[in-house]
């Protein structure tokens, strides 16, 4: 009895001194990024090529690195995610810190040799919900959350995007988007690609939304490229808006 009175003092005391040692503290980061790319079938191959490889290029321009490294950390996390229908969401790269050009090098090529996830419907409103699950599930600590959508269409599956977009928003994260433009519109669905008013006035009326908060415009690989770098450096400095940009 005495005996295993002593076990069970001993476990008792471990317990409650595996309960009072502090977790360690999770690193510090300038800002919590979520890049949140479209998949879905009216991205055609050329399409999805222009946005890959844009992300790429973008994410180790010598402007973004300098716009990471101005930060009090010196460094970001960064996730990129895949959306297209209500079930259709992935990790391509998972929390990773960014924060010189090795480290972004090594992010790109991660996405050069990752496989297209989907090709379904368009579903905003769940790739949002997928974003923000990633958050909580982040091993860093940031005091900003952004989450960048990137898409060629509207809403047209799963639950109604400015939902998503709100209860976004009121947990203090701020969604910004990258609309690229559809030369010919879908012939299935014309104004999924083209809705009434552009995509950029859906996307600013539906998609974007918390503090400065904004929209580009890509209309060919060359202007993607030249958006994206200028979106990524106002979201990771926090410092004016991109020139034509819409604003919501």
């Amino acid at each position: 009895m005495m005996r295993a009175l002593h076990i069970g003092l001993i476990l008792t005391t471990a317990w409650a001194a595996a309960l009072s040692t502090p977790a360690p503290a999770a690193e510090r980061v300038d800002l919590l990024l979520v890049l949140a790319a479209d998949v879905s079938r009216s991205m055609d191959d050329p399409k999805f090529k222009l946005q890959r490889t844009g992300y790429v290029e973008a994410l180790t321009n010598p402007r973004v690195i300098e716009a990471i490294q101005s930060g009090k950390n010196r460094r970001i996390a960064v996730c990129f995610i895949e959306w297209s229908g209500v079930v259709s969401q992935k990790v391509v790269i998972d929390w990773t810190t960014i924060s010189d050009e090795t480290t972004a090098r090594r992010f790109a090529d991660g996405l050069v040799e990752a496989p297209r996830s989907f090709a379904d419907r368009t579903s905003i409103s769940a790739g949002i919900d997928f974003a923000m699950a990633q958050f909580e599930r982040a091993p860093y600590e940031g005091t900003r959350r952004t989450i960048d959508v990137s898409g060629d269409g509207t809403n047209n599956s799963g639950r109604d995007v400015t939902l998503a977009r709100d209860e976004a928003v009121a947990k203090g994260v701020t969604i910004n988007g990258l609309v690229i433009l559809s030369d010919s519109p879908t012939p299935w669905n014309p104004e999924h690609t083209n809705p009434p008013g552009g995509l950029a006035q859906y996307y600013g009326n539906n998609v974007i939304g918390g503090p400065r908060a904004f929209v580009m415009v890509a209309e060919n690989f060359k202007s993607f490229g030249n958006a994206l770098v200028a979106k990524l450096v106002a979201e990771i400095a926090q410092g004016e808006r991109p020139q034509h940009a819409s604003l919501r």
